[in-house]
């Protein structure tokens, strides 16, 4: 399953090792799902995660970089070739959007899910790390 992960689950997954958001991004690579990335997006969460308040103690910027490129190396690139913009209140979130809509993602992954509800019209969900988590441990 292809999904996309919103740049809010990396922050949070470098604030706390506790919640679904970190066991997500442990838990990769993943048989289970692949995430899919835009250079945009990827432009994103460098620029969020670099930001000394969102990285952990002790993480420098180089460090964390090192970090997205491992991350990214993980992840399916994927070729943006219809913008959807304007769509979703939030501009920066049109791009995570338009990665799902290409990439054929049945999942945004995010801790805004009331951002994205929109993407319900293009056959996209929405789901928080932990909802995400909770599906893929039952199946329906």
């Amino acid at each position: 399953m292809i999904i996309v992960l919103d740049t809010s689950v990396l922050v949070a997954a470098m604030r706390s090792q506790q919640g679904a958001s970190h066991h997500l991004l442990r838990s990769l690579p993943s048989p289970q799902y692949t995430p899919a990335l835009s250079v945009a997006l990827y432009m994103e969460w460098q620029a969020v995660l670099s930001r000394p308040e969102n990285r952990p103690p002790g993480v420098d910027a180089n460090q964390m970089l090192a970090f997205l490129r491992y991350l990214a190396s993980l992840c399916r690139l994927q070729d943006i070739y219809y913008l959807w913009r304007p769509f979703l209140r939030d501009p920066n979130d049109d791009m995570v959007l338009e990665c799902a809509v290409a990439s054929g993602s049945r999942h945004i992954v995010t801790h805004n899910v009331k951002d994205f509800q929109r993407a319900l019209e293009l056959g996209v969900r929405p789901v928080t790390p932990g909802d995400f988590l909770h599906q893929l441990e039952n199946p329906r």
